[in-house]
């Protein structure tokens, strides 16, 4: 079965989350469990994280069903001790707040090299990074999410997140997300029925779908291999529509939250219906 939301707003406090997914026809919704464009917030009161699981049970929506996504400023991979040091404390946050809210995945993206050290350095600190989150958390995995390789931003090759998940000890903590929009831009072909299971081969070979942990359901405004992450609506970018009907009737996407990140949320509702149209078997 397939499980569609969206990214929904914590506008208010964490807990209305699941409302704002309810409200438009989600079964599954991802999240930000703190503002992801500043550093520090305050903790969670008792009471977020009461009316979170409260609202959560009310609406039906389970952790494997929710894939909240750590602040954007942080950086795993940081050449700088400073910097360093600051994400690593800030995902180890993150990864508390997903604890205390019964949640059993982190969405991230694994790092930037920010051209001062080599690829291969900055992916060694990258899982180092999770290592030392892991060793201080349990039941919450990080999962990995594919980029467009934009600037030096690493994640961006399917070998790239293989190399990650073989220096991180704990296998059973790590997974992945795949962001359809940047699989594109990075260099995948997702448009035709071939090019779709020639990909998704490489993914099953190089990394394996048992660390599949969660999709993000995005249309690309730029061109294959442009290395360039800019999200379009659902059929209206240069993916195109066959692609998401592709992915509703792939058995393999069963059971995992699929996220919608589509620039505009007012179209939310009419894409996830839309989505399940597509599955051939019905919903």
């Amino acid at each position: 079965m397939k499980y569609i939301g969206a990214h929904v707003s914590t506008s208010g406090g964490v807990e209305n989350a699941p409302v704002n997914a309810h409200k438009i026809g989600a079964k599954a919704f991802a999240l930000f469990t703190k503002n992801q464009r500043q550093w520090f917030s305050k903790p969670l009161t008792n009471e977020n994280i009461s009316d979170f699981k409260r609202n959560c049970e009310k609406y039906g929506y389970t952790p494997d069903k929710i894939l909240p996504h750590d602040s954007y400023l942080i950086n795993l991979g940081h050449p700088e001790k400073e910097g360093l040091e600051k994400s690593r404390n800030a995902f180890l946050d993150e990864m508390k707040r997903c604890e205390q809210l019964g949640l059993d995945r982190l969405n991230f993206h694994p790092g930037s090299h920010l051209r001062q050290i080599s690829e291969e350095k900055c992916l060694l600190t990258i899982a180092e990074s999770v290592n030392w989150a892991l060793d201080q958390t349990k039941g919450v995995t990080a999962v990995l999410e594919n980029t467009a390789g934009q600037g030096s931003n690493l994640g961006y090759t399917f070998e790239q997140i293989r190399f990650i998940i073989d220096h991180v000890e704990d296998k059973n903590r790590v997974g992945v997300c795949i962001d359809t929009c940047h699989a594109f831009t990075s260099g995948y072909d997702l448009r035709t029925k071939e090019t779709y299971d020639s990909t998704f081969q490489k993914f099953a070979e190089i990394i394996g779908f048992e660390y599949l942990k969660g999709i993000h359901l995005n249309d690309s405004k730029k061109v294959l291999g442009s290395r360039v992450d800019r999200h379009d609506q659902i059929g209206e970018g240069f993916i195109g529509k066959d692609t998401f009907i592709l992915i509703m009737n792939d058995q393999r996407m069963d059971e995992i939250p699929m996220i919608l990140e589509t620039p505009d949320d007012e179209l939310w509702k009419e894409e996830i219906e839309m989505l399940y149209g597509m599955v051939s078997n019905g919903i």
